[in-house]
């Protein structure tokens, strides 16, 4: 094994721990020195370590990856333990459950290498978890977008979001050239994107919506040639935005709240406008954790978690957050452009641009730059699904990752 620089690892490291001690620290003092809330900190910190030196010792390739994850999910138990011990315990142990499958899709996608031959197995999957949402599904804020087993209630777009990408990729990496009953992929590809996004219509899932079909534009714009087929998707989905907005209630709603939610501040702009006033009260340096007045926003643990941040953490602290998911892109960014593999390279692509935009688009919703919609920060805000998709991707970017680090090379590749 090639011997590790102090310099590479130990720093980063460091960081982590100061993290954790300052946060969860001046956490306990909030909370009259309640001893549980050190020892989740210490607990998850030496977790969290854990986890970085097995990445590191095993050479499992970029080990900022999980390290930058780490950093997010502390912030995000921080505040979830701020708002609800329980929850917060609850998130821990999803974090748990996201690690083993953070080491077991690395270890299956690092080991199979016939993942660019399943197109229709990525499109079939993802049109059955649709179906079963469609006839299964309980509705939840207005989306019926939740399937429960034995009372555990996970959200089955959060896995589609992973199986659109490398279905996508399987045609842009140039694996998939073949037509099917006289249809070339690339219409295919189409065809898939919007019978997924009319499932996502059906459920009123707007926000996975969004990041389906950017990803879509985006991979259309990196790989294919000329500017026609983008400029003819750009036109469909404005002629079907205005459709949905003339004909779909809760478009109309989700927009005029956006451009004026003091007109109704009582009822619909409620949840926007506590978010607003929440950051605005943070102020640069935040008004200190447990000083804050989180509470007053709907769903603050899930998708208004970045207000809470703002609001005790400050400016400076939201700033941290998105430097974070910067940081996060462009490591994914340069584990996909450094790629020989080009399914991996493509899949890399998408994996980033997954992450990027739903942060952008939950972000930009509680900040009101854009209109809201109900998706969560990866990491970052609490819920077993959204945890365990994030780790499946993180374990897959470190999967090519891996490859490209080991220089392994098989017969074919």
């Amino acid at each position: 094994m090639q011997r590790l620089k102090k310099g590479n690892y130990k720093l980063p490291a460091y960081l982590l721990v100061i993290m954790n001690i300052l946060g969860f620290g001046l956490l306990c003092m909030a909370n009259n020195f309640d001893p549980n809330i050190m020892y989740i900190g210490l607990g998850i910190m030496a977790f969290l370590l854990l986890v970085y030196c097995i990445v590191v010792v095993c050479r499992m390739g970029d080990k900022f990856l999980i390290l930058i994850a780490s950093m997010l999910i502390t912030i995000g138990l921080l505040m979830l333990c701020r708002l609800n011990l329980k929850m917060g315990v609850r998130q821990i142990i999803w974090i748990g459950l996201g690690v083993i499958v953070f080491f077991t899709s690395y270890c299956i996608y690092y080991n199979i290498w016939f993942w660019d031959k399943m197109w229709f197995v990525y499109l079939g999957l993802g049109t059955v978890l649709f179906i079963m949402t469609l006839t299964l599904g309980q509705k939840v804020s207005g989306s019926t977008n939740w399937l429960s087993i034995a009372g555990i209630y996970f959200q089955p777009s959060e896995i589609t979001k992973i199986l659109y990408v490398m279905f996508l990729s399987c045609y842009y990496s140039k694996s998939w050239e073949y037509p099917v009953l006289k249809i070339k992929p690339k219409y295919i590809t189409a065809m898939g994107t919007y019978l997924f996004i009319l499932f996502l219509v059906m459920q009123r899932d707007w926000g996975t919506i969004l990041v389906l079909f950017l990803i879509y534009i985006f991979m259309i714009y990196i790989y294919e040639n000329g500017f026609g087929f983008l400029a003819a998707n750009f036109m469909l989905a404005a002629v079907t935005a205005l459709l949905g907005y003339k004909f779909l209630y809760h478009i109309r709603v989700r927009v005029s709240v956006w451009l004026d939610p003091w007109s109704d501040i009582a009822n619909k702009g409620y949840q926007i406008t506590q978010s607003l006033f929440a950051i605005a009260s943070g102020g640069y340096f935040g008004r200190g954790l447990g000083n804050g007045s989180p509470s007053y926003i709907p769903e603050v643990h899930t998708d208004f978690i970045f207000a809470a941040i703002c609001e005790e953490m400050g400016v400076f602290g939201g700033a941290a957050v998105i430097i974070l998911f910067f940081l996060l892109s462009y490591r994914c960014f340069k584990i996909a452009l450094g790629a020989k593999n080009p399914f991996n390279k493509a899949v890399g692509v998408g994996l980033t641009l997954m992450f990027a935009f739903q942060t952008f688009i939950i972000i930009g919703g509680v900040i009101k730059f854009i209109p809201l919609t109900g998706i969560t920060v990866p990491f970052v805000s609490y819920g077993g699904t959204s945890i365990i998709a994030s780790f499946i991707s993180l374990g897959i970017m470190q999967a090519i990752s891996a490859k490209e680090v080991r220089g392994e090379k098989r017969a074919g590749k």
